[in-house]
């Protein structure tokens, strides 16, 4: 698909945004200052200001309902920039959940805090190393959750929690307050710097949605088709580094772009990031239009954005040489990033065995 113009005016915004107030430099500076919150107040604010964090959140709510295309777009230059925010917990997973499933009561308090910066919102689903949504030991029984989960994107600093949880039959989303009697927080840190907290419930109180079913499933996918739009970007980022590194890089009286072997390695790169930028606009798409296929549309994106982000991270520290296995110079940022991206909400082989399962092939 072609970005129209108010997709082409957003993209051409946000990356101007994102590269003024949330380039490389500033997860080197959260890191380095051991930031408490974890993530860019200062870019949060900017973004809040600019209604990217109402970007998926219905008019109605205070939201300017831009679309899975819009929010993708904005993960995009996320990606490219490593700007570290609670976009995909809050502004992606968090809003569409809430306004899929949600009851009406439930959307008029959270979706406007949302839209207004006011709220954080954590999704809580797994619980292992790896992704296995479809089997859950959180239990809901009797208005109250008990169980574990891990890797909880910005769940340290979540003013709510949508936790996924079975009833012994089907799995869904609740709604739990993170200081209710019950609930233990421990952030962690990942790989690429980024918050994901280990979280304990012992019998705490939840609150149902209206469709938590609906609701985790439809988050699922929002945030699936989000990240490989981040890690395209991630990709393409890497891809121009590395290319302009190959064409100022002189070894033995020679630029190394001049070399067969790498260019042949860059032009691979390459074909793999147009595409994977392809798929995941489509995927996006695929969603914002309901079409059928659109569940196998993003495990694809997802799948083949997780194995091109980290082919361009290690391909781009080996082209850069001795120089980009230091902390001091930014490209092993993209390739930690692209580990731990990869990883979140399914890595590349559960996604393509949900591909499979779907008929997608």
């Amino acid at each position: 698909m072609r970005l129209n113009d108010e997709q082409q005016m957003l993209q051409d915004s946000v990356a101007r945004l994102m590269a003024d107030k949330g380039p490389v430099s500033r997860l080197r500076e959260l890191r380095d200052s051991r930031d408490e919150k974890g993530y860019d107040q200062p870019l949060w604010q900017a973004m809040v200001e600019a209604g990217l964090t109402g970007i998926l959140v219905p008019e109605e709510h205070g939201g300017i309902a831009f679309g899975l295309v819009g929010a993708g777009l904005v993960a995009q230059e996320i990606g490219r920039n490593l700007s570290v925010t609670p976009f995909l917990s809050t502004a992606v997973l968090g809003a569409t959940a809430l306004s899929t499933g949600a009851t009406a009561e439930q959307q008029s308090k959270w979706l406007p805090a949302i839209a207004e910066g006011t709220a954080l919102v954590a999704l809580a689903v797994d619980e292992g190393a790896k992704h296995r949504p479809d089997s859950l030991n959180t239990r809901y029984e009797g208005g109250k959750i008990s169980g574990d989960k891990l890797l909880v994107l910005d769940g340290h600093v979540a003013d709510l929690l949508l936790v996924a949880a079975t009833d012994g039959s089907d799995s869904a989303l609740y709604l739990v307050d993170p200081k209710a009697s019950g609930v233990t927080i421990e952030r962690t840190i990942m790989a690429d710097n980024r918050n994901a907290a280990r979280i304990q419930f012992d019998n705490v109180e939840a609150e149902p949605m209206a469709d938590g079913a609906a609701a985790l499933q439809a988050a699922l996918r929002a945030g699936r088709a989000v990240l490989a739009a981040e890690l395209a970007g991630l990709s393409r980022e890497v891809f121009e580094r590395t290319l302009g590194y190959l064409k100022e890089r002189k070894q033995f009286g020679r630029l190394i772009g001049t070399f067969q072997a790498l260019q042949h390695r860059a032009a691979q790169l390459m074909i793999d990031v147009t595409m994977t930028e392809a798929l995941a606009l489509q995927a996006l798409d695929a969603c914002d239009n309901n079409a059928d296929d659109a569940d196998a549309q993003v495990f694809a994106a997802k799948g083949k954005a997780a194995r091109t982000a980290l082919l361009a991270g290690q391909e781009g520290v080996q082209m850069h040489g001795g120089i980009g296995m230091t902390d001091e110079f930014d490209i092993g940022f993209f390739l930690k990033r692209a580990r731990a991206g990869g990883e979140t909400l399914g890595d590349a082989n559960f996604c393509a065995d949900r591909f499979a399962t779907l008929g997608g092939y």
